[in-house]
């Protein structure tokens, strides 16, 4: 019985050896992850993703790194610009390791050395800067920390990818001023748009009086023109009518009788217009010729017969 037992001991204590062995000896490194092994204290090599052996009780895991990107909260922490302001400033740093045996070797802590390392970098470049700038300049900013960042990290090796700015916290006394200022602005801006409306609203008005102005002087003009021509062409009849009516005349005194008919003619207009000029007027001149209408008569004859044509 105690043979037995002291046997069952020993198996146990072979296979928990043995279970130990193995879990000392074979590895299997995750993806996306480093192992970095020492050999008796001293460093060895870097595990990758995978199967790998180890020699028991000789090497060991020293260290295991992620190489995914990590994100590490910055503390707020509070900031003076230039222009002498206190602001609380929060942030957010991204980065990565890509050398697991500088992480491990280089540095104790890589994060926390990150960290206190941006929110040094964060309150020289707040400095450098106007707390109106700080608003307007984030981008700037962050580029600055980033590269401040990853030319310090570089031994360490870690790649600092960027660096957010998440909050920007300011004193009441400030907070208000910027509220009075920014409501200043965007009454001066109202002021202004009104004032545009105002002059485009004028400019349109007196466009459009003009507009009015050009149209009533073009149809004016259009009114003169047309009455001109209606003139020019009642004259134009008139003189037709005219011509016409001196040719007929010219031709009726070619034909027998019509001289005799436009010296009785001649004659009766002569009379008419005497008789008229008796009527119109209580004192008179008579014409020493008047009692001698016939010999008018037979002159105004003559002369119609030197006009006709063919007359000798």
């Amino acid at each position: 019985m105690e043979e037995f037992d002291i046997q069952t001991v020993l198996t146990l204590g072979f296979a928990i050896a043995v279970v130990i062995t193995i879990i000392k000896t074979a590895r299997v490194v995750p993806q996306k992850s480093n192992f970095v092994i020492e050999r008796l204290g001293k460093y060895s090599r870097t595990l990758d993703s995978g199967f790998h052996i180890l020699i028991p009780f000789i090497d060991k895991v020293a260290y295991t790194h992620s190489l995914k990107e990590e994100v590490i909260d910055v503390e707020r922490q509070t900031c003076v610009t230039r222009d002498n302001i206190q602001v609380g400033i929060n942030g957010v740093l991204y980065l990565q390791v890509v050398d697991p045996h500088k992480a491990s070797y280089g540095i104790n802590d890589y994060r926390y050395a990150s960290s206190q390392l941006a929110q040094t970098t964060m309150r020289s470049v707040i400095g450098q800067t106007d707390l109106d700038k700080t608003f307007e300049e984030r981008a700037k900013i962050n580029e600055e920390v980033v590269k401040a960042l990853d030319e310090a990290a570089s031994p360490w090796g870690i790649k600092v990818l960027r660096y957010e700015i998440s909050d920007i916290e300011l004193p009441l006394s400030i907070k208000d001023a910027l509220e009075q200022q920014m409501r200043a602005e965007r009454e001066r801006r109202a002021a202004i748009a009104k004032s545009e409306g105002e002059r485009q609203a004028m400019i349109n008005v007196s466009e459009g009086q003009k507009q009015e102005v050009i149209n009533l002087s073009e149809g004016d003009k259009m009114r003169q023109i047309n009455e001109a021509e209606g003139r020019a062409r009642e004259i134009e009849l008139i003189a037709i009518a005219t011509a016409e009516g001196i040719r007929q005349i010219a031709e009726a005194i070619n034909h027998p009788g019509g001289s005799e008919a436009v010296s009785l003619r001649v004659a009766e207009q002569y009379v008419k217009e005497f008789g008229n000029l008796a009527k119109t007027n209580n004192t008179m001149i008579v014409p020493a010729e008047l009692a001698n209408i016939g010999g008018a008569v037979a002159g105004l004859t003559e002369i119609l017969k030197i006009a006709r044509p063919g007359a000798k």
